[in-house]
């Protein structure tokens, strides 16, 4: 309907007060302006300026359409500031980190990114590291922090702080003091991870070593889930530790206890890594791989 330039030739005879004034100030035929503004007009179907004499003015609708369009001419300058700018990220810079970092660092992480990024949008995707490895294959998102054993071949990768895992179970549970067995944790029902990640294969192959029936082994790929299901005595689970001691937002912090095990049961700790393509995404990479390192520091510090 209309372009830029159609809206600069109208906001240039406003400012100069007429269209030979503003012919001369641009450097064109006034022939040409007043055609413009004519081809204008008829395209729209409204009277922009109203003809007095040799004088022109703004009809209602002309200074309508310059009002909307001065909004139109902002915009399109903060556009080019913001994807022009140099140094530091712009745009919409796509994150996708697992779920047991929304629980740890993530906010910390964002904030620390927001600094000198005032007007970068963060698109962020939450899901399993088995996903989140394909979404980066796919140039679904820019950067992942995800599980190691899911990093794709030729991502760049920066390991972040072990993760510890523990067992858990309802504070309202009866269990000895005594540090359990793998055969009387297999005697409860288990909560964890969902099914084909390596926690949940890493408990389904140490509860497999207990004589007697298969162990009970569900699996969600919402960590929140997990520790609603355990706070409420629907089985004994396996979690990040870390996410436990951040728990008092989900009000389950004092309904859930961490359970003595022997050295057999040991869960190994979750190796998180913040990866990306170099050849397509360097520059956010490395900015954001900054940040979740010095977040992680600051979460690790803070429950330690």
């Amino acid at each position: 309907m209309f372009g830029f330039r159609d809206i600069e030739i109208v906001r240039e005879i406003v400012r100069a007060g007429g269209f030979r004034a503003a012919a001369q100030r641009s450097g064109l035929a006034q022939s040409a302006i007043s055609t413009r503004i004519a081809a204008l007009e008829k395209r729209l179907g409204i009277v922009l300026f109203d003809r007095v004499g040799r004088q022109v003015r703004l009809s209602s609708c002309g200074r309508r359409f310059l009002e909307e369009a001065d909004r139109l001419i902002q915009t399109r300058d903060r556009i080019i500031q913001e994807l022009t700018r140099k140094g530091g990220l712009n745009g919409t810079v796509r994150i996708g980190v697992a779920e047991t970092i929304v629980h740890t660092f993530l906010t910390t992480m964002l904030n620390l990114l927001r600094v000198g990024h005032e007007t970068v949008r963060f698109e962020l995707s939450v899901d399993t590291s088995e996903q989140l490895s394909r979404k980066l294959v796919e140039d679904e998102i820019d950067v992942g922090i995800l599980l190691r054993e899911s990093l794709p071949k030729g991502a760049v990768s920066t390991p972040l702080q072990p993760i510890e895992l523990g067992w858990y179970a309802s504070s309202a549970i009866p269990l000895p003091p005594e540090p359990l067995t793998i055969a009387e944790l297999a005697g409860h029902p288990v909560v964890t991870f969902s099914k084909g990640t390596t926690p949940f294969e890493q408990i389904e192959r140490l509860l497999s070593q207990a004589d007697g029936a298969p162990p009970v082994l569900h699996g969600s790929a919402s960590l929140s889930t997990v520790m609603h299901l355990v706070a409420d005595g629907f089985g004994i689970g396996v979690v990040p530790t870390r996410m436990v001691e951040a728990a008092d937002p989900l009000g389950l912090g004092e309904r859930i206890r961490r359970l003595p095990t022997r050295p057999e049961a040991h869960i190994q700790n979750l190796q998180f890594v913040a990866a990306y393509f170099h050849e397509r995404n360097h520059k956010a990479g490395e900015v954001i791989t900054a940040a979740a390192v010095e977040a992680d520091q600051i979460d690790l510090k803070k429950r330690s």
